[in-house]
């Protein structure tokens, strides 16, 4: 039986995907573009906009296609525990540095799950931090500090 667009999961993601690119397209629309070259600060949000609103229209023509339902229930312990990882992130970043704020994102992201495992968990943070290292601060040479100066 095919799924309405009301309860298709495609369908609100596509929609999803549209009003965060269409946000950031709004957001951007008065700062200088630039160039490839010489990106200005409307560059990546106008490009990154653009990308999702493209991939949000690609899910809604695939909804017409597709049969999936929306799983019901909701994950009481992923909606408290997302929100909290991430701005314990923010904190962190200011306070603790790079390396402690990206260990309780990854951690506190997976402890979301059901299926949280805490050996997979322990070196998925472990990889995941010593990959953002190299790209971040080795590789794009961003100004964080690893650990915070007490």
């Amino acid at each position: 039986m095919k799924a309405g667009l009301r309860d298709n999961q495609d369908f609100w993601s596509g929609v999803m995907l549209i009003a965060v690119g269409a946000t950031a397209l709004v957001i951007a629309r008065n700062y200088p573009f630039g160039t490839s070259l010489r990106m200005g600060p409307g560059y990546f949000p106008i490009v990154l906009g653009s990308i999702l609103a493209l991939f949000g229209l690609w899910f809604i023509v695939k909804a017409f296609r597709s049969t999936e339902k929306i799983e019901q229930g909701w994950s009481l312990r992923a909606l408290i525990v997302i929100p909290v990882s991430l701005v314990l992130f923010g904190i962190l970043m200011t306070y603790g540095g790079f390396v402690p704020a990206l260990i309780v994102l990854i951690f506190g992201s997976a402890l979301a799950s059901d299926e949280f495992n805490l050996l997979e968990v322990a070196l998925l943070t472990v990889g995941l931090t010593i990959g953002c290292i190299a790209v971040f601060i080795w590789g794009l040479g961003l100004p964080y500090p690893l650990f915070a100066e007490f």
